[in-house]
């Protein structure tokens, strides 16, 4: 019996210690059910056909976002990123024309300078990465 009580005070202790989940997931941002806007990412200059704004986003899992990829280089683009594979897509607006899809795009091309609106819901966290290619 003294066994046990030692057990359990022993148990008992660790339990009131140790440091909750809730505690250490709070500094962590979580989803809301409002869609963020994304900093927008701008592909080419009047300098630079390869020049970019940013290359690095930071996402969170489970949250609704609108991202604005903009072409300004006057260079033929075609925008890659697997993240399309990862995300929930609810549409693309191009001219205030919007694309409802069943899964993401391959790609976006840029034929000429404009924007391409994507809102998405993310689905998998990981990281992913977004290039154009030749």
């Amino acid at each position: 019996m003294k066994l046990f009580r030692r057990f359990f005070f022993a148990a008992l202790a660790g339990f009131v210690l140790a440091p909750t989940g809730a505690s250490a997931d709070d500094a962590t941002p979580k989803p809301s059910r409002a869609s963020k806007n994304l900093p927008e990412l701008i592909i080419g200059s009047a300098d630079s056909t390869y020049a970019v704004n940013q290359k690095d986003f930071e996402l969170i899992a489970g949250q609704g976002y609108r991202w604005k990829i903009t072409s300004k280089g006057g260079f033929e683009y075609k925008f890659v990123t697997d993240l399309f594979r990862n995300v929930w897509m609810d549409q693309i607006v191009i001219n205030d024309l919007e694309v409802h899809m069943d899964g993401g795009p391959a790609w976006l091309e840029f034929d000429d300078a404009g924007t391409i609106q994507v809102q998405f819901h993310t689905v998998r966290p990981g990281e992913y990465t977004w290039s154009v290619p030749d």
